[in-house]
Parts: structure tokens; sequence; C-alpha cells
């Protein structure tokens, strides 16, 4: 697990109204630690959008249990996977997301640097990430959830468990009984 998040500018689409035509979308550069500075924040990432697992229980799931991330402190969640921004907006809007934040890495610099970058050739998938979850507090990594098997890099099926959003809520709990105590 590393200590602070990595100093990455991810390209992201804005909606902005005074661009003309069907796609009125502009390009705005996010440096991931000015998003995040000052902010706790829960960050999960998946291998792709439109995958099944990702699509039908993952991502679902954290939007459904948002509003409760937020009842425990949590100013943002976010989802960051390597694809790029065209295909993050479209996944989400046929998701129906209206609270998690699409974060597009279509480089993989984030997910790399991360160490969580791996090969899924065997399924044509190319560079991908491994699904992992984290906490973050002002850039700061507090807590790290990560689905077993990353050394054989997906080769024997695309755990999920590990990082669904009840195991990072039960943390948040625990951090809120020390405070406590």
């Amino acid at each position: 697990m590393i200590d602070q998040i990595p100093d990455v500018t991810l390209k992201t689409r804005v909606r902005d109204e005074s661009v003309e035509g069907p796609n009125p979308f502009r390009w705005q550069d996010l440096r991931v630690r000015d998003a995040f500075a000052g902010r706790k924040v829960v960050v999960f990432s998946l291998p792709g959008a439109f995958t099944p697992t990702c699509s039908n229980e993952q991502c679902p799931n954290f939007e459904r249990l948002y509003d409760v991330f937020k009842s425990h402190g949590v100013d943002e969640v976010y989802c960051v996977s390597v694809n790029d921004a065209f295909v993050m907006y479209q996944w989400g809007k046929s998701l129906g997301l209206s609270k998690v934040k699409l974060l597009p890495d279509g480089s993989g610099t984030f997910t790399r640097r991360m160490g969580m970058l791996i090969n899924k050739d065997h399924l044509g998938f190319g560079m991908r990430s491994w699904r992992y979850a984290m906490i973050v507090d002002d850039n700061r990594v507090t807590h790290w959830f990560e689905e077993p098997g990353i050394n054989d890099e997906g080769q024997n099926g695309d755990p999920y468990g590990e990082t669904a959003p009840e195991n990072i809520l039960a943390a948040l709990d625990a951090d809120k009984a020390k405070a406590v105590a």
C-alpha cells in the first residue's frame, strides 16, 4: 500500500453549455491531488466500464450506498477505471449514476502509480486496473482494500468482495468507534 496518492492529472470531459452541437462537453484536466486536497474521499477502481461485475454489482452498490458514505463524513466517492472519458461518460449514463463520480484513467497513469496496473491480454482487454479501493484523507491513504490474486494478473478470475462498499463502511464505523472511545 502506498501512503499518498500519486500526483497525476486525468483528462476529463465536463458539460459546457457554451459548446454548440450534440456533444456540449470540453476537455478539463483534473489534478487528482488538488481534487482530493483537504477532503475525505473513497476511491474504488475496477477493470473496466461495461464489464459484468463492475456494471451489475460494484458501481451500482457504491451508488446505492453513497448517502451512507456521506453520513460517515466522506466528502465524495470516486470510481477510477482504465477507460477514456467518452467511455466513462456513456457507462455512467447507462448505469444512471448521479452521485458516484467517474474518473477516466485512459492511459493508466494513476493506476500504474498505484501499483495496480495489470495485463489482461488473455481476455483481449490489454492493460487494466486490478480491483481495489481506498479511503483517502487529504491525499493520504488511510485504508486499503484489494482483491486477492493480483500476482496472477486475473488469470484465475476477477474476484469481488474485499472492495465491496460494505467493507469500506465497516472501516469507517471502526474509525468512528475509536474516536468515541
